[in-house]
Parts: C-alpha cells; structure tokens; sequence
C-alpha cells in the first residue's frame, strides 16, 4: 500500500480542477488502435511523456534506438534555443522573469494535466515548463522567418523532415503545456521582436489558421486550436440528437442520393438539399490521421457532449465502407487522397472511429433526411433510370435514339391501322 502512495508517472490526478484540467492521457480504448498517433516522435513537451527522458538517458548511445536519441537531441536543443532566445530579448533578466512567473502559477500548470505530476520535484517542474515554452516561441519564430541568418545551422530549420515531425508533435494531445502560461510570458515580448504582432497572431499564422477563427476565441492549448477551427465552421442550430445509422456512399448514390463538395477542408457543415448531400472537402494526407484522431481524443475527455469533430468522422465513416465508396467521393470533390489508394483511405476512415463512444451526433437529422430519400421508391427508380440508360453519353444518345425510332414506329404502325380501316 505505501508503493501504491508514493507519487508515479500514470497516476490520476483526484480530484480533477474542472476550471483547469484540460490535457489528458489518451485513453487505451482509443490508444490501441494506433498508440503511434498519440505519442511523440521527436519533441517532447510537458510532464505526460517526461519519463520518456529518463528511458532515453538510459539507452544513451545506442544509435539503433533513433527514437530515444531523438529525444535526447531535442533536449539540447532546448537548452540551446533557451540561449539564443535571450539573445533576443534581455538576457538572463528576462530568463529569471519567466521562470518566476512560472513558480507562482506552477499550481494551476500542473492542474490542467490530468495525470499528476507530483513525482516531478517543483524545482524540476518549472525548468521543465520554461525550457519548453520558450522551445515552442524561438520554433515558431524561427520558422516565421525560414532562410535568415537565425536558422543557419540549425537542423530543425536546414532540414525540412525534422520541421515537419516537430510541427505534428505540437498538436499532440499529450504534448501540450497550457496555452495560458505561453500567453502570460510572451505577450509582453513578441511585440518587442516583431513589431505590430501579437503571441496570438503568431501561432495563428504558424499554423496557417489565418481567417478561419474569430478574434475573440479562445483556446486552452494548440489541440483545442486544431479544433476550434473545425467547430465554428458550423452553424449555431445544430442539435445533438440520437446516434446515426446510414447507408454507405456508393449505395445511396445508386439509390438516387447527389453528392456535391462545398466549403473549405476544416468544415464540419454537412446539408442535405432537394437530394444532394453536399460536404466539406477534406484532404487526406500525412498527417490528416495523427490531427484527427488527437483533436477526437479531446474531444472524448474535455467535450464528451459536444464532439463535433467525433460525429463528423463517423458521418464519414458511415458513408465508407470500400475503396467503391472513395471513388465516389474523390469523384465528387468530397475527398483529395493524397496518400495514394483508396483502400487506403477506406481503412484509415474506418479506423478512427474505433473506441470511439458516440452519445449522440450533430448528424442524425441530415441522416434520416438522406435515408428516407433513398427508401423512396420513386427516387430509387428515377436513379436506376439514369444510371442504366443515360450514364454517359453514348448511352444516353443510343436512348434517346431508340426511344425515338419507337416512337416513330408506334406512328407509323398507327397511321397504317387508320388506313385500312379508311
């Protein structure tokens, strides 16, 4: 029982501080499926994957363990973007400002983890918290002016792979530090570096979020930045309602149902009109899968009742079943693959939804609006009509053509009864 006490990485955190519990460990229900998507490949930051130094130190040297070294590497780093960052501003005086501003909100940091982190000593904590805040401000200064003489030498800059993977470890569920200590330590110091530019600005624009979320939004860390933008692309009536249950894609379209690609690739808003389902366009790439499956994982702790992006993906994933049903949907605008077969998507669609709980969706309506189009007879033999005998062109015109050789042959056939009766 006293091992049980002693403080350790994993343990809750009970009670939870709802007004300041926001970063979660990714529960295993959802981990399992792909436990890759969720953990760090180069850049950890915050007390979730603190242990993972320790376990790195250990395998130090070994050259085979890329990962570890990885790690390592990017702990060095920190220690040299902390140096050049006081270069920046200040020196040390700066330095010392931002590590007490840290001590006195040290509680509420440690608070918005769900996990915690009494095993980490308040000393270590807080170097732990300002070495990676800063990281993440010279990062995003550094990218935001790619090819100055700052970025000369500097792997994560002259190589464009290891940007890419710090950049996709920055929206890591368990990667975040509190978007709130970051602004309280550089909003007084980014104007004085760029002038006319706010912290918020900053991120917003290294994200590329220009335009695509309000000025006055907030965002508890880059996560919930990731899925802010999504969430307000949606119209305010949306309701929550039972779970949906739907035809796939290739089905309802053979049964009558249109499909039309409308918005920009971070909408959520989803219409059925006069039988056209019309959706965002998303793009499937690299990354699509890592950003989707973290911001759901928020969702599934921090907004259990309100997870739009949750009952986007299973929309998407009732529509999906086959490689038939991405055709389709390339075919339509709907989705970009970008990662080569449709198989591919189809496996990655149908995978995301895996141990995911659906209390209710935003799309329930527009599914029984889609289904009941496609139960109606009416519909369904309108569609068979056209699909059979006006698919493409040279169908429809053989159509048209025997449809009018019949009709003249009717006329003929009875032009020459009147005759003979006459």
């Amino acid at each position: 029982m006293y091992e049980l006490k002693k403080p350790a990485p994993g343990m809750w955190s009970f009670p939870k501080n709802p007004e300041h519990c926001c970063i979660y460990r990714v529960p295993n229900s959802i981990r399992r499926v792909n436990p890759e998507a969720y953990t760090p490949q180069l850049l950890i930051l915050g007390p979730l994957h603190h242990s993972l130094k320790s376990e790195a130190l250990k395998s130090r040297g070994d050259i085979t363990n890329t990962k570890s070294m990885g790690y390592l590497n990017m702990e060095e780093h920190k220690k040299i973007y902390l140096a050049h960052f006081a270069q920046r501003v200040e020196g040390e005086k700066t330095i010392d400002g931002f590590r007490r501003i840290v001590e006195e909100d040290e509680e509420i940091i440690r608070a918005s983890y769900s996990e915690s982190t009494e095993w980490i000593e308040s000393p270590k904590f807080v170097e732990m918290i300002l070495h990676d805040s800063v990281f993440v401000l010279e990062f995003i200064l550094r990218s935001s002016c790619e090819g100055s003489e700052n970025t000369l030498g500097d792997p994560l800059m002259d190589e464009p792979c290891l940007q890419n993977t710090v950049l996709e470890d920055l929206i890591l569920l368990e990667n975040q530090l509190p978007y709130f200590i970051l602004k309280k330590l550089f909003d007084p110091i980014v104007p004085t570096l760029l002038p006319n530019k706010t912290f918020r600005e900053l991120v917003i624009t290294h994200f590329e979020f220009q335009g695509k979320i309000k000025n006055n939004s907030k965002f508890k860390h880059f996560t919930d930045l990731v899925r802010l933008v999504r969430v307000e692309t949606l119209p305010t009536l949306a309701q929550r309602n039972k779970p949906i249950d739907m035809y796939n894609a290739d089905k309802l379209h053979s049964g009558g149902v249109k499909f039309e690609a409308v918005e920009e690739e971070f909408s959520l808003n989803v219409r059925f009109d006069n039988g056209c389902l019309k959706m965002p366009c998303l793009r499937v790439d690299d990354h699509v899968e890592v950003t989707l499956r973290n911001v759901m994982a928020l969702e599934q702790c921090h907004y259990p009742f309100t997870a739009h992006v949750c009952n986007y993906v299973i929309f998407l994933d009732h529509l999906i079943d086959t490689d038939k049903d991405v055709d389709l949907l390339v075919e339509k605008g709907i989705i970009k693959n970008w990662i080569g077969k449709q198989s591919s998507v189809a496996e990655m669609v149908n995978k995301l939804g895996l141990g995911i709980m659906e209390v209710g969706s935003y799309y329930s309506e527009i599914a029984v609006k889609v289904t009941a189009h496609y139960s109606n007879p009416i519909n369904r033999s309108r569609a068979v009509l056209k699909r059979v005998y006006f698919g493409n062109l040279w169908t429809g015109t053989a159509t048209i053509a025997a449809t009018f050789l019949l009709l003249m042959t009717l006329i003929q056939t009875v032009a020459s009864i009147i005759q003979v009766k006459q």
